[in-house]
């Protein structure tokens, strides 16, 4: 898969961007597992990062964006401006990450 440019302002700098082509998007929901629940627990005594719930977020963060840089091929873009991510709670012990932007296509400008 060539890889689309993917930025969170609006724009893409030396580029132009010749055509909008919608929104590109991806998705990922988690959900915890009882070794990082009881890990969390104790963290929940003794204070501190809850790393099992870190690298949780993190393998979804890039599965989500992974995910919008394929819609955004799939439309035919070459870049994601806009880009953002956010998460909800979708059930108890579940998690949604969703990455999102506006696909385009952008052309460097002539120097």
């Amino acid at each position: 898969m060539t890889a689309a440019l993917i930025t969170t302002i609006d724009h893409l700098p030396q580029h132009e961007v010749t055509e909008v082509l919608g929104l590109a998007r991806g998705s990922t929901v988690r959900a915890k597992h009882i070794g990082r629940d009881i890990a969390a627990l104790l963290k929940n005594i003794v204070g501190g990062e809850i790393k099992g719930y870190t690298e949780l977020l993190a393998e979804g963060r890039e599965e989500a964006i992974y995910r919008m840089q394929e819609d955004a091929l799939r439309l035919g873009a070459n870049a994601v401006i806009g880009f953002r991510v956010s998460t909800a709670m979708v059930s108890q012990g579940a998690v949604e990450i969703m990455a999102y932007g506006t696909a385009v296509i952008a052309e460097p400008k002539n120097q």
